[in-house]
């Protein structure tokens, strides 16, 4: 009975064993993990904190102010400098195609784009992939409409982080509003509400 049992619990352990090995082997490891955290996001326990900070924006305290001297390339090879966005909202977001909680965030950020694509905020998808051509991809593959980019020089200290998924928001009077690590649900009437905030 019980070489029956430990025979059968190391056939569980060597199929489980097998699927993950597979799903790294194949590369789907990624979406299957994001779809797992999708699941996470639902809940809204690791969305942003904007409730402290939204306050109409004649009325807020200053904000330190945001390091604009990046360069970048769009997804058509285009030259944008940051510098090129001052006067607006801006959501910058720092991913990579190998991030599971990246990709799990992506589909929020993308419905958040749609809804507000045409009110003064600019998205900037910044890739940390070492080849740009695997994020354009990805965004193709998704169908996700706002634009990809990656560095074209140096990331300002300011910017600088060991964790991905990252999201900064700048206000209109260029002032950074908002630092939030890690993965997050942006597709939420709060978040929207305090984006208007900053215009």
């Amino acid at each position: 009975m019980m070489k029956k049992k430990l025979r059968k619990s190391l056939i569980e352990y060597g199929v489980f064993g097998a699927l993950i090995l597979t799903l790294f082997l194949t590369g789907l490891h990624t979406e299957v993990f994001a779809f797992i955290q999708r699941g996470m996001l639902m809940t809204g326990i690791m969305n942003p904190d904007v409730e402290a900070t939204a306050e109409p924006a004649s009325e807020a305290t200053e904000n330190p102010k945001a390091d604009f001297n990046m360069n970048l390339i769009n997804a058509k090879g285009e030259k944008v400098t940051m510098e090129h966005f001052r006067g607006k909202v801006i959501f910058m977001n720092i991913w990579a195609t190998w991030c599971p909680p990246c990709i799990a965030e992506m589909p929020g950020i993308n419905s958040l784009y749609r809804d507000i694509k045409d009110e003064d905020v600019v998205f900037l998808m910044l890739s940390v992939d070492d080849d740009f051509e695997k994020a354009k991809l990805f965004k193709e593959k998704k169908g996700f409409d706002f634009e990809v980019y990656q560095l074209d020089g140096s990331m300002p200290q300011m910017y600088s982080t060991q964790s991905i998924p990252t999201t900064f928001v700048i206000d209109a009077r260029g002032g950074l509003a908002l630092t939030h690590r890690g993965m997050a649900d942006y597709h939420t009437q709060e978040f929207k509400d305090f984006l208007q905030t900053l215009k």
